[in-house]
């Protein structure tokens, strides 16, 4: 399993080998191009050499905002953007014993098998920074091509999760689903504006 989002071999390798890049990935996909979000992730570990949760987490702020503005940027809006990293860091050293992977498998109390779609969602919509949607879009990333296969995971993520679409990161495994995916969301913001014109 190898993710190819970014069209950046590096920034690939840590989002599939570090489930923490993968998460912070998605938080950053926001207001700037899918590529520039999930490449935020080495950018962040290349300059406070850490991709660890509590390490993150506990950066002093200023400074690790800085981090985010140097050239390149991490992300359009530094300055919020880092606060955001660091509270989802906080949350999941603190909630989740600094493994970001815990929140799709670590098993419910009294349970010894991996949690179900709607569990996982819940546990995403608990993050900071994480709403409806971008649970759904990362719950799909998750069953479409990270290996989880918690029951009812396409219902949760719905419609992210349906097979054959082109909606979101979930969806994008070549430079040709790239393609495919900016083109949705390209009618989909072209339908917006006409919903409100």
């Amino acid at each position: 399993m190898g993710l190819h989002i970014t069209g950046d071999d590096d920034a690939d390798q840590l989002l599939t080998e570090v489930p923490l890049a993968l998460l912070i990935g998605m938080l950053l996909d926001q207001q700037i191009a899918m590529e520039t979000a999930f490449a935020g992730p080495l950018k962040i570990s290349q300059r406070v050499g850490s991709m660890d949760a509590a390490s993150i987490a506990s950066y002093e702020p200023e400074a690790f905002a800085e981090q985010f503005k140097k050239t390149p940027a991490v992300h359009r809006f530094p300055g919020s953007m880092a606060g955001r990293v660091q509270s989802l860091c906080a949350a999941i050293t603190e909630e989740w014993d600094a493994d970001a992977s815990a929140i799709w498998t670590r098993p419910e109390p009294g349970s010894d098998s991996a949690p179900n779609g709607a569990t996982v969602l819940k546990r995403l919509k608990a993050l900071p920074g994480f709403g409806e949607q971008k649970a759904k879009i990362f719950l799909a990333l998750l069953g479409k091509q990270y290996g989880y296969e918690g029951a009812g995971w396409r219902e949760a993520s719905t419609p992210y999760g349906d097979e054959g679409s082109f909606r979101s990161v979930a969806d994008i495994v070549s430079a040709e689903s790239l393609t495919k995916v900016r083109e949705h969301k390209r009618a989909m913001k072209a339908a917006a504006k006409l919903a409100k014109a």
